[in-house]
Protein backbone atom coordinates (compact mmCIF):
# COMPACT_ATOMS: atom_id res chain seq x y z
CA UNK A 1 0.00 0.00 0.00
CA UNK A 2 2.82 2.32 1.00
CA UNK A 3 4.19 1.98 -2.72
CA UNK A 4 0.65 2.54 -4.23
CA UNK A 5 0.83 5.73 -2.67
CA UNK A 6 4.39 6.94 -3.54
CA UNK A 7 3.64 6.40 -6.81
CA UNK A 8 0.31 8.08 -6.79
CA UNK A 9 2.00 10.91 -4.95
CA UNK A 10 4.85 11.95 -7.81
CA UNK A 11 2.49 11.04 -10.20
CA UNK A 12 0.24 13.59 -8.53
CA UNK A 13 2.58 16.39 -7.52
CA UNK A 14 4.49 16.90 -11.29
CA UNK A 15 0.72 16.88 -12.77
CA UNK A 16 -0.13 19.86 -10.32
CA UNK A 17 2.92 21.74 -11.62
CA UNK A 18 2.43 21.34 -14.99
CA UNK A 19 -1.34 22.46 -14.37
CA UNK A 20 0.18 25.09 -12.46
CA UNK A 21 1.99 26.76 -15.47
CA UNK A 22 -1.09 25.49 -18.36
CA UNK A 23 -3.54 27.09 -15.75
CA UNK A 24 -1.41 30.13 -14.67
CA UNK A 25 -1.29 31.59 -18.47
CA UNK A 26 -5.75 31.79 -18.25
CA UNK A 27 -5.97 33.12 -14.73
CA UNK A 28 -3.40 36.12 -15.48
CA UNK A 29 -4.41 36.61 -19.15
CA UNK A 30 -6.12 40.00 -17.81
CA UNK A 31 -3.12 41.49 -16.55
CA UNK A 32 -0.62 40.55 -19.50
CA UNK A 33 -3.01 41.11 -22.72
CA UNK A 34 -2.41 44.55 -22.78
CA UNK A 35 1.49 44.05 -22.38
CA UNK A 36 1.29 42.22 -25.86
CA UNK A 37 -0.88 43.51 -28.21
CA UNK A 38 -1.62 47.31 -28.59
CA UNK A 39 -4.21 49.69 -27.36
CA UNK A 40 -7.52 48.71 -28.20
CA UNK A 41 -11.24 47.16 -27.04
CA UNK A 42 -10.80 45.03 -23.54
CA UNK A 43 -12.52 41.70 -25.17
CA UNK A 44 -10.86 42.04 -28.36
CA UNK A 45 -7.22 41.80 -26.40
CA UNK A 46 -8.50 38.62 -24.45
CA UNK A 47 -10.02 37.37 -27.09
CA UNK A 48 -6.75 37.43 -29.06
CA UNK A 49 -4.62 36.00 -25.47
CA UNK A 50 -7.65 33.26 -25.64
CA UNK A 51 -6.81 32.47 -29.48
CA UNK A 52 -3.11 31.77 -28.25
CA UNK A 53 -4.68 30.14 -25.38
CA UNK A 54 -6.56 27.70 -27.63
CA UNK A 55 -3.11 27.35 -30.01
CA UNK A 56 -1.74 25.25 -26.97
CA UNK A 57 -4.73 22.94 -27.27
CA UNK A 58 -4.42 22.71 -30.97
CA UNK A 59 -0.38 21.29 -30.33
CA UNK A 60 -2.01 19.22 -27.70
CA UNK A 61 -2.74 15.74 -30.41
CA UNK A 62 0.99 16.61 -31.65
CA UNK A 63 2.11 15.90 -27.49
CA UNK A 64 -0.19 13.60 -27.28
CA UNK A 65 1.08 11.01 -29.79
CA UNK A 66 4.74 11.82 -29.60
CA UNK A 67 4.60 11.62 -25.65
CA UNK A 68 2.04 8.88 -25.45
CA UNK A 69 4.21 6.84 -28.27
CA UNK A 70 7.54 7.64 -25.31
CA UNK A 71 5.46 6.55 -22.64
CA UNK A 72 4.29 3.03 -24.33
CA UNK A 73 7.30 2.55 -25.93
CA UNK A 74 9.96 3.40 -23.15
CA UNK A 75 8.17 3.91 -20.04
CA UNK A 76 5.32 5.98 -18.16
CA UNK A 77 8.17 7.53 -15.76
CA UNK A 78 9.78 8.59 -18.74
CA UNK A 79 7.07 10.09 -20.70
CA UNK A 80 6.21 12.30 -17.72
CA UNK A 81 9.81 13.27 -17.14
CA UNK A 82 9.88 14.87 -20.71
CA UNK A 83 6.65 16.21 -20.31
CA UNK A 84 7.73 18.21 -17.40
CA UNK A 85 11.17 19.16 -18.46
CA UNK A 86 8.98 20.53 -21.37
CA UNK A 87 6.57 22.91 -19.30
CA UNK A 88 9.84 24.54 -17.43
CA UNK A 89 10.99 25.83 -20.66
CA UNK A 90 7.71 26.78 -21.42
CA UNK A 91 7.37 28.77 -17.88
CA UNK A 92 10.59 30.40 -18.76
CA UNK A 93 10.20 32.00 -22.14
CA UNK A 94 6.71 33.71 -20.79
CA UNK A 95 8.69 35.13 -17.48
CA UNK A 96 11.10 36.49 -19.89
CA UNK A 97 8.92 37.10 -23.61
CA UNK A 98 9.37 40.86 -24.30
CA UNK A 99 5.99 43.12 -24.08
CA UNK A 100 4.35 44.90 -27.52
CA UNK A 101 6.46 48.27 -26.24
CA UNK A 102 9.60 47.07 -26.15
CA UNK A 103 9.61 44.28 -29.50
CA UNK A 104 6.61 44.84 -31.00
CA UNK A 105 4.57 41.54 -32.24
CA UNK A 106 7.64 39.97 -31.08
CA UNK A 107 6.67 39.13 -28.02
CA UNK A 108 3.68 37.79 -29.19
CA UNK A 109 5.92 35.48 -31.04
CA UNK A 110 7.46 34.45 -28.25
CA UNK A 111 4.68 33.92 -26.39
CA UNK A 112 3.07 31.77 -28.81
CA UNK A 113 6.11 29.56 -29.30
CA UNK A 114 6.20 29.03 -25.45
CA UNK A 115 2.17 27.83 -25.88
CA UNK A 116 3.03 25.50 -28.23
CA UNK A 117 6.23 23.57 -25.91
CA UNK A 118 3.21 23.64 -23.11
CA UNK A 119 0.61 22.11 -26.03
CA UNK A 120 3.02 19.72 -26.80
CA UNK A 121 3.88 19.10 -22.66
CA UNK A 122 0.14 18.67 -21.76
CA UNK A 123 -1.15 16.73 -24.79
CA UNK A 124 1.35 14.19 -23.11
CA UNK A 125 1.13 14.67 -19.21
CA UNK A 126 -2.34 13.70 -19.28
CA UNK A 127 -2.26 10.28 -20.68
CA UNK A 128 0.74 9.73 -19.15
CA UNK A 129 -0.19 10.63 -15.06
CA UNK A 130 -3.79 9.33 -16.31
CA UNK A 131 -2.37 6.34 -17.29
CA UNK A 132 0.04 6.08 -14.17
CA UNK A 133 -2.27 6.87 -11.55
CA UNK A 134 -4.34 4.29 -13.06
CA UNK A 135 -1.86 1.52 -13.67
CA UNK A 136 -0.10 2.09 -9.82
CA UNK A 137 -3.45 1.67 -7.80
CA UNK A 138 -4.66 -1.09 -6.01
CA UNK A 139 -7.25 -3.43 -7.87
CA UNK A 140 -10.63 -2.19 -6.96
CA UNK A 141 -9.28 1.81 -6.08
CA UNK A 142 -8.47 2.41 -9.50
CA UNK A 143 -11.23 5.50 -9.35
CA UNK A 144 -10.20 6.58 -5.80
CA UNK A 145 -6.25 6.72 -7.18
CA UNK A 146 -6.85 8.19 -10.29
CA UNK A 147 -9.20 10.81 -9.30
CA UNK A 148 -6.12 12.34 -7.60
CA UNK A 149 -5.19 13.28 -10.99
CA UNK A 150 -8.12 16.06 -10.84
CA UNK A 151 -7.21 16.71 -7.41
CA UNK A 152 -3.18 17.73 -8.71
CA UNK A 153 -5.07 19.37 -12.24
CA UNK A 154 -7.19 21.16 -9.59
CA UNK A 155 -4.89 21.95 -6.80
CA UNK A 156 -2.57 23.57 -9.53
CA UNK A 157 -4.73 26.25 -10.47
CA UNK A 158 -5.81 27.23 -6.34
CA UNK A 159 -1.70 27.76 -6.17
CA UNK A 160 -1.77 29.88 -8.89
CA UNK A 161 -5.25 31.71 -7.70
CA UNK A 162 -3.88 31.97 -4.21
CA UNK A 163 -0.89 33.74 -5.72
CA UNK A 164 -3.16 35.74 -7.75
CA UNK A 165 -4.54 36.85 -4.45
CA UNK A 166 -1.47 37.65 -2.60
CA UNK A 167 0.22 39.39 -5.73
CA UNK A 168 -3.20 41.49 -5.74
CA UNK A 169 -2.94 42.24 -2.17
CA UNK A 170 0.88 43.17 -2.20
CA UNK A 171 0.85 45.08 -5.40
CA UNK A 172 -1.01 47.40 -6.88
CA UNK A 173 -3.10 47.06 -10.34
CA UNK A 174 -0.21 49.23 -12.29
CA UNK A 175 2.58 46.78 -10.89
CA UNK A 176 0.76 43.88 -11.95
CA UNK A 177 0.12 44.81 -15.55
CA UNK A 178 3.16 45.80 -16.18
CA UNK A 179 5.74 43.37 -14.40
CA UNK A 180 3.77 41.64 -11.85
CA UNK A 181 2.03 38.84 -14.11
CA UNK A 182 5.97 37.98 -15.01
CA UNK A 183 6.09 35.83 -10.79
CA UNK A 184 3.85 33.21 -11.58
CA UNK A 185 5.49 32.08 -14.51
CA UNK A 186 9.20 32.09 -12.52
CA UNK A 187 7.49 29.81 -9.65
CA UNK A 188 6.27 27.25 -12.36
CA UNK A 189 9.54 27.04 -13.50
CA UNK A 190 11.16 26.83 -10.40
CA UNK A 191 8.50 23.91 -9.57
CA UNK A 192 8.82 21.94 -12.74
CA UNK A 193 12.67 21.54 -12.08
CA UNK A 194 12.00 20.24 -8.67
CA UNK A 195 9.09 17.38 -9.97
CA UNK A 196 12.22 16.92 -12.64
CA UNK A 197 13.99 15.59 -10.15
CA UNK A 198 11.18 13.63 -8.21
CA UNK A 199 10.42 12.24 -11.69
CA UNK A 200 13.83 10.84 -12.29
CA UNK A 201 13.68 8.64 -9.31
CA UNK A 202 10.19 7.75 -9.78
CA UNK A 203 8.96 3.85 -9.87
CA UNK A 204 7.47 2.22 -12.88
CA UNK A 205 4.10 0.78 -12.66
CA UNK A 206 3.62 -2.97 -12.56
CA UNK A 207 1.45 -3.25 -15.36
CA UNK A 208 3.76 -1.97 -17.88
CA UNK A 209 6.75 -3.60 -16.30
CA UNK A 210 5.09 -6.52 -16.49
CA UNK A 211 3.89 -6.49 -20.10
CA UNK A 212 7.34 -5.32 -21.77
CA UNK A 213 9.55 -8.26 -19.50
CA UNK A 214 8.90 -10.90 -21.17
CA UNK A 215 11.47 -12.27 -23.93
CA UNK A 216 9.07 -14.39 -26.38
CA UNK A 217 9.13 -14.01 -29.74
CA UNK A 218 5.24 -13.23 -29.58
CA UNK A 219 6.00 -10.22 -26.93
CA UNK A 220 8.72 -9.13 -29.12
CA UNK A 221 6.61 -8.69 -32.18
CA UNK A 222 4.01 -6.82 -30.08
CA UNK A 223 6.57 -4.38 -28.30
CA UNK A 224 7.63 -3.26 -32.35
CA UNK A 225 3.92 -2.24 -32.10
CA UNK A 226 4.04 -0.52 -29.00
CA UNK A 227 2.33 2.66 -29.04
CA UNK A 228 1.92 3.06 -32.69
CA UNK A 229 -1.03 3.99 -34.93
CA UNK A 230 -1.25 0.58 -36.11
CA UNK A 231 -1.90 -0.41 -32.80
CA UNK A 232 -4.34 1.89 -31.84
CA UNK A 233 -6.15 1.81 -34.83
CA UNK A 234 -6.98 -2.24 -34.05
CA UNK A 235 -9.05 0.13 -31.57
CA UNK A 236 -10.84 2.50 -33.59
CA UNK A 237 -14.04 2.27 -31.38
CA UNK A 238 -12.26 2.86 -28.04
CA UNK A 239 -10.44 5.68 -29.58
CA UNK A 240 -13.83 7.49 -30.44
CA UNK A 241 -15.04 6.83 -27.52
CA UNK A 242 -12.40 8.73 -26.20
CA UNK A 243 -13.44 11.74 -28.43
CA UNK A 244 -17.02 11.47 -27.22
CA UNK A 245 -17.53 11.23 -23.83
CA UNK A 246 -14.58 13.88 -23.17
CA UNK A 247 -16.52 16.54 -25.64
CA UNK A 248 -19.28 17.42 -22.82
CA UNK A 249 -16.65 17.52 -19.92
CA UNK A 250 -13.89 19.70 -21.02
CA UNK A 251 -16.04 22.32 -21.94
CA UNK A 252 -17.86 22.05 -18.81
CA UNK A 253 -14.93 21.53 -16.94
CA UNK A 254 -13.04 24.52 -18.61
CA UNK A 255 -16.23 26.82 -18.60
CA UNK A 256 -16.25 26.78 -14.82
CA UNK A 257 -12.74 26.99 -14.16
CA UNK A 258 -10.72 28.58 -16.73
CA UNK A 259 -12.66 30.79 -17.88
CA UNK A 260 -15.22 31.42 -14.96
CA UNK A 261 -13.21 34.23 -12.98
CA UNK A 262 -12.79 36.21 -16.67
CA UNK A 263 -16.34 35.67 -16.88
CA UNK A 264 -17.22 36.76 -13.64
CA UNK A 265 -15.16 39.64 -13.87
CA UNK A 266 -16.09 40.98 -17.80
CA UNK A 267 -19.63 39.86 -17.78
CA UNK A 268 -21.26 39.54 -14.19
CA UNK A 269 -19.43 42.78 -13.18
CA UNK A 270 -17.65 41.21 -9.91
CA UNK A 271 -14.51 43.06 -9.13
CA UNK A 272 -11.45 41.00 -10.25
CA UNK A 273 -10.47 40.55 -6.35
CA UNK A 274 -13.66 38.91 -5.84
CA UNK A 275 -14.15 37.03 -8.74
CA UNK A 276 -10.71 35.32 -8.03
CA UNK A 277 -11.98 34.87 -4.49
CA UNK A 278 -14.80 33.02 -5.61
CA UNK A 279 -12.78 30.84 -8.27
CA UNK A 280 -10.36 29.87 -5.71
CA UNK A 281 -13.03 28.94 -2.80
CA UNK A 282 -14.88 27.02 -4.95
CA UNK A 283 -11.99 25.39 -6.31
CA UNK A 284 -11.06 24.13 -3.16
CA UNK A 285 -14.07 22.58 -2.42
CA UNK A 286 -14.32 20.95 -6.18
CA UNK A 287 -10.47 19.33 -5.26
CA UNK A 288 -11.86 17.73 -2.04
CA UNK A 289 -14.49 16.26 -3.68
CA UNK A 290 -12.86 13.87 -6.55
CA UNK A 291 -11.55 11.55 -4.20
CA UNK A 292 -14.86 11.09 -2.40
CA UNK A 293 -16.27 10.51 -5.98
CA UNK A 294 -13.75 8.01 -7.35
CA UNK A 295 -13.89 5.98 -4.19
CA UNK A 296 -17.88 6.26 -4.61
CA UNK A 297 -17.17 4.88 -8.15
CA UNK A 298 -15.17 2.03 -7.48
CA UNK A 299 -18.93 1.00 -5.26
CA UNK A 300 -21.42 1.31 -8.04
CA UNK A 301 -19.36 1.89 -10.91
CA UNK A 302 -17.95 4.79 -13.82
CA UNK A 303 -21.36 5.29 -15.77
CA UNK A 304 -23.57 5.81 -12.86
CA UNK A 305 -21.44 8.72 -12.11
CA UNK A 306 -20.85 10.27 -15.70
CA UNK A 307 -24.20 10.10 -16.68
CA UNK A 308 -25.45 12.32 -13.27
CA UNK A 309 -22.63 14.68 -14.64
CA UNK A 310 -24.32 14.78 -18.75
CA UNK A 311 -27.70 15.39 -17.46
CA UNK A 312 -27.04 17.88 -14.75
CA UNK A 313 -24.83 19.53 -17.40
CA UNK A 314 -27.39 19.78 -20.03
CA UNK A 315 -29.89 21.22 -17.96
CA UNK A 316 -28.62 23.42 -15.57
CA UNK A 317 -25.96 25.47 -17.47
CA UNK A 318 -28.18 27.71 -18.77
CA UNK A 319 -29.83 28.29 -15.65
CA UNK A 320 -26.63 28.70 -13.97
CA UNK A 321 -24.89 30.43 -16.10
CA UNK A 322 -27.72 33.25 -16.48
CA UNK A 323 -27.90 33.61 -12.81
CA UNK A 324 -24.22 33.91 -12.12
CA UNK A 325 -24.31 36.88 -15.13
CA UNK A 326 -26.43 38.53 -11.92
CA UNK A 327 -24.95 37.64 -8.95
CA UNK A 328 -23.98 40.77 -8.05
CA UNK A 329 -21.59 39.73 -4.35
CA UNK A 330 -19.88 37.02 -3.47
CA UNK A 331 -21.52 34.78 -1.83
CA UNK A 332 -24.21 34.46 -4.63
CA UNK A 333 -21.64 33.88 -6.93
CA UNK A 334 -20.06 30.97 -5.06
CA UNK A 335 -23.32 29.49 -4.67
CA UNK A 336 -24.13 28.86 -7.96
CA UNK A 337 -20.42 28.28 -8.70
CA UNK A 338 -20.46 25.24 -6.16
CA UNK A 339 -23.01 23.86 -7.78
CA UNK A 340 -22.07 23.64 -11.24
CA UNK A 341 -18.45 22.41 -9.94
CA UNK A 342 -20.34 19.31 -8.04
CA UNK A 343 -22.02 18.16 -11.54
CA UNK A 344 -19.03 18.68 -13.32
CA UNK A 345 -17.44 16.11 -10.37
CA UNK A 346 -19.23 13.11 -12.07
CA UNK A 347 -16.99 13.28 -15.09
CA UNK A 348 -13.51 14.81 -13.59
CA UNK A 349 -13.45 12.40 -10.64
CA UNK A 350 -13.29 9.11 -13.16
CA UNK A 351 -12.87 9.71 -16.64
CA UNK A 352 -8.71 9.21 -16.44
CA UNK A 353 -9.72 5.59 -15.10
CA UNK A 354 -12.34 5.22 -17.45
CA UNK A 355 -10.59 6.34 -20.62
CA UNK A 356 -7.27 4.00 -19.25
CA UNK A 357 -9.39 1.28 -18.37
CA UNK A 358 -10.54 1.01 -22.33
CA UNK A 359 -6.93 -0.05 -23.73
CA UNK A 360 -4.84 -2.82 -23.01
CA UNK A 361 -1.12 -1.73 -21.88
CA UNK A 362 1.09 -1.34 -25.24
CA UNK A 363 -1.21 1.15 -26.54
CA UNK A 364 -2.73 2.47 -23.19
CA UNK A 365 -1.09 5.96 -23.31
CA UNK A 366 -1.19 6.39 -27.00
CA UNK A 367 -4.90 5.73 -26.78
CA UNK A 368 -5.28 8.05 -24.02
CA UNK A 369 -3.48 10.66 -25.47
CA UNK A 370 -4.53 10.91 -28.81
CA UNK A 371 -8.30 11.12 -28.77
CA UNK A 372 -8.13 12.86 -25.74
CA UNK A 373 -5.59 15.95 -27.07
CA UNK A 374 -8.17 15.80 -29.64
CA UNK A 375 -11.26 16.70 -28.38
CA UNK A 376 -9.29 19.39 -25.90
CA UNK A 377 -8.14 20.79 -29.29
CA UNK A 378 -11.44 21.23 -31.00
CA UNK A 379 -13.85 21.66 -27.58
CA UNK A 380 -11.53 22.55 -24.48
CA UNK A 381 -9.31 25.40 -25.88
CA UNK A 382 -11.75 26.75 -28.04
CA UNK A 383 -14.04 26.73 -25.05
CA UNK A 384 -13.01 30.32 -23.69
CA UNK A 385 -12.70 31.60 -27.25
CA UNK A 386 -16.21 30.52 -28.21
CA UNK A 387 -17.82 32.36 -24.79
CA UNK A 388 -16.03 35.49 -25.75
CA UNK A 389 -17.11 35.66 -29.17
CA UNK A 390 -20.56 34.92 -28.51
CA UNK A 391 -20.04 38.10 -25.94
CA UNK A 392 -18.63 39.98 -28.77
CA UNK A 393 -21.41 39.22 -30.80
CA UNK A 394 -24.03 40.43 -28.41
CA UNK A 395 -25.55 37.24 -27.74
CA UNK A 396 -23.46 35.80 -24.94
CA UNK A 397 -26.47 32.85 -23.87
CA UNK A 398 -25.29 31.66 -27.25
CA UNK A 399 -22.65 29.93 -25.05
CA UNK A 400 -24.64 28.39 -22.35
CA UNK A 401 -26.84 26.35 -24.60
CA UNK A 402 -23.48 25.30 -26.17
CA UNK A 403 -22.13 23.93 -23.41
CA UNK A 404 -25.25 22.00 -22.52
CA UNK A 405 -25.29 20.50 -26.16
CA UNK A 406 -21.77 19.57 -25.83
CA UNK A 407 -23.08 17.69 -22.74
CA UNK A 408 -26.04 16.32 -24.51
CA UNK A 409 -24.04 14.81 -26.85
CA UNK A 410 -21.36 13.01 -24.22
CA UNK A 411 -24.50 11.63 -22.23
CA UNK A 412 -25.68 9.60 -25.11
CA UNK A 413 -22.29 8.03 -25.21
CA UNK A 414 -22.44 7.49 -21.09
CA UNK A 415 -26.09 5.62 -21.45
CA UNK A 416 -25.01 3.01 -24.56
CA UNK A 417 -20.95 2.68 -23.73
CA UNK A 418 -20.18 -0.34 -21.43
CA UNK A 419 -19.15 -0.51 -17.64
CA UNK A 420 -15.44 -0.44 -17.45
CA UNK A 421 -14.77 -0.64 -13.44
CA UNK A 422 -13.69 -4.46 -13.51
CA UNK A 423 -11.70 -4.88 -16.54
CA UNK A 424 -8.51 -6.44 -15.83
CA UNK A 425 -5.62 -3.68 -16.84
CA UNK A 426 -3.09 -6.91 -17.32
CA UNK A 427 -4.49 -9.01 -19.43
CA UNK A 428 -4.81 -8.42 -23.23
CA UNK A 429 -8.33 -7.18 -24.07
CA UNK A 430 -9.00 -6.13 -20.44
CA UNK A 431 -10.82 -8.78 -19.07
CA UNK A 432 -12.66 -8.37 -16.19
CA UNK A 433 -10.87 -8.89 -12.45
CA UNK A 434 -13.29 -11.28 -10.91
CA UNK A 435 -16.14 -12.32 -13.48
CA UNK A 436 -16.13 -13.98 -16.92
CA UNK A 437 -14.25 -13.18 -19.89
CA UNK A 438 -16.72 -11.83 -21.64
CA UNK A 439 -18.18 -9.80 -18.95
CA UNK A 440 -17.93 -6.03 -18.76
CA UNK A 441 -15.85 -6.47 -21.96
CA UNK A 442 -15.25 -3.25 -23.97
CA UNK A 443 -15.62 -4.93 -27.14
CA UNK A 444 -12.78 -4.32 -29.86
CA UNK A 445 -13.04 -2.50 -33.04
Amino acid sequence: MGQHWKKIWVGSAGNMVEWFDWFVYASFATYFAGAFFPAGNDTAKLMNTAGIFAVGFFMRPVGGWLLGRVGDRKGRKAALTLTVSLMSASAVLIAVAPTYAVAGYGGVAVLLVARLLQGLSVGGEYAASATYLTEASAPGRRGFASSFQYVSMTAGQILGLGLQIVLQHTLSSAELHSWGWRIPFIVGALGAAVIFYLRRNMLETEAYTEATGETTEESAEAAAERGTIRALMRHKREAFLVIALTMGGTVAYYTYTTYLTKYLSNSAGLPKQTATLVSFCALLVFACLQPLAGALSDRIGRRPLLITFAVGSTFLTVPIMTMLKHAGSFWPALGLSLLALVVVTGYTSINACVKAELFPTGIRSLGVALPYAIANALFGGTAEYVALWFKKGGIESGFYWYVAGCAAVSLVVYLTMRETRDIDLKRVGGAPESAPADAGKVPAS
